[in-house]
């Protein structure tokens, strides 16, 4: 039966969203579960998988084209692949049935590099960006580009004549390696077009604080020592103090849409992983009523599928704020940019021993995290995001009333 291809909805505040990349040509069949085309919503570029098996008939949108929720892209029979196509994708040459990232195939068409030849390091051998070499055996630079695109590429240029036209500094062509420009990947332009959008058009504020966290540590560190099955980390106490504050404050639960203030019903709390895509930030659901081994658990999960690749669209949509961690890179304070969407995010640095003068102006020696609140204006103001702050911080210098 002929069916329709639509632009799913990723987000509450999601309207529209840009193709960025077709992942199965017409003609071909898929799996239910495979990803047949990415779509760049506020909040990333998502693979969008099939509901069921299916043969792609025909694509009518271009990759580029910004369409709003719910236009049609594309046609599909949801019948062949029972029969005749699923036998068709069975029979095909391996490489066309080859499972990689969409990182992984823009990188390989730049390089020039045949995904068939190569062993992914993913689950289900699923390859990945890591797993491509840097350079075609045999082959130049040059050629690589080349052979990607079927013309020469404008990917590269030549650090000498860039000099004279002014786009690079002329000391850099002497006794230097030449300059290499290559072309941003889909996923690169995608980030830095959400963050370019949020900086502009979210009005930032930003508040820093300092949580005495001795206590914290040495509850973490009985609890490590106590179990071997889970381990707790100083973000999975801040992750939960985050959904018990959001909990606790509900006016501050809001996120700014074109139609309004959205208030959510739930404390859902994005939390930023580092991949080889770059940031994500999967969205832990409900944590204001969840105890921290659930939080830690939950925090566990979303990572792995995060580094994995198979974080699906529904769990990196909703939630009205972000916690960053750095602390493991030692930095001290981190105010980051709002994720598009959101009215919030929490920039966590590293813990710091710092001496401090008590009640008694005796030095005491204190363990602090520093914290920075990145805020939307339009939802917040300065004084009821500083009551939420204090209440992250209350909850963090009071770590027993988080276990439970």
């Amino acid at each position: 039966m002929r069916r329709e291809l639509l632009v799913p909805k990723l987000g509450l505040t999601m309207t529209e969203g840009t193709l960025v990349e077709w992942l199965v040509k017409p003609g071909e069949s898929f799996r239910s579960g495979q990803n047949i085309f990415v779509i760049e919503s506020e909040k990333a570029a998502t693979e969008i998988p099939a509901e069921a098996d299916g043969v792609l008939l025909e694509t009518t949108a271009e990759v580029g084209t910004t369409l709003v929720v719910g236009a049609v892209i594309g046609y599909w029979d949801d019948q062949a692949p029972a029969g005749d196509a699923a036998r068709q994708a069975d029979s095909r040459p391996e490489g066309v049935r080859t499972i990689a990232t969409p990182l992984a195939r823009r990188l390989a068409r730049e390089r020039g590099i045949d995904l068939a030849t190569l062993t992914g390091s993913g689950p289900r051998g699923r390859i990945r960006a890591r797993d491509l070499p840097e350079t075609q055996p045999g082959a130049s630079a040059s050629s690589q580009a080349t052979a990607a695109s079927g013309a020469p590429a404008p990917a590269r240029t030549d650090a000498s004549r860039a000099a004279k036209e002014g786009r690079i500094p002329q000391a850099t062509t002497h006794g230097a390696p030449a300059n290499d420009l290559r072309a941003a990947t889909s996923t690169e332009q995608t980030i830095a077009r959400r963050l370019v959008a949020a900086k502009q058009q979210i009005p930032h504020f930003y508040l820093a604080v300092e949580a005495e966290v001795s206590a914290l540590q040495k509850l973490r560190a009985e609890l490590n020592a106590a179990q071997s099955d889970q381990r707790f980390t100083i973000n999975h106490f801040v992750l939960a103090a985050v959904g018990r504050a959001l909990a606790q404050m509900p006016e501050v639960n809001r996120v700014w849409t074109d139609d309004g203030i959205l208030s959510l019903p739930a404390a859902d709390v994005g939390m930023a992983v580092h991949t080889e895509r770059g940031l994500v930030a999967p969205v832990l659901r409900d944590l204001g009523r969840q105890p921290l081994a659930q939080v830690a658990t939950a925090a566990a999960a979303a990572a792995s599928r995060a580094q994995a690749g198979r974080l699906g669209a529904a769990e990196m949509a909703g939630g009205a704020i972000t916690v960053s961690n750095a602390g493991m890179h030692g930095v001290t304070y981190m105010a980051s940019i709002i994720n598009p969407g959101q009215a919030m995010i929490l920039g966590v640095g590293s813990v710091r021993g710092v001496f401090r003068p008590d009640e008694h102006d005796e030095p005491r020696l204190r363990r602090e995290l520093g914290m920075v609140l990145s805020a939307d204006h339009r939802i917040l103001d300065g004084v009821t995001a500083l009551k939420f702050l204090e209440r992250v911080v209350s909850l963090l210098e009071r770590p027993l009333c988080l276990l439970v």
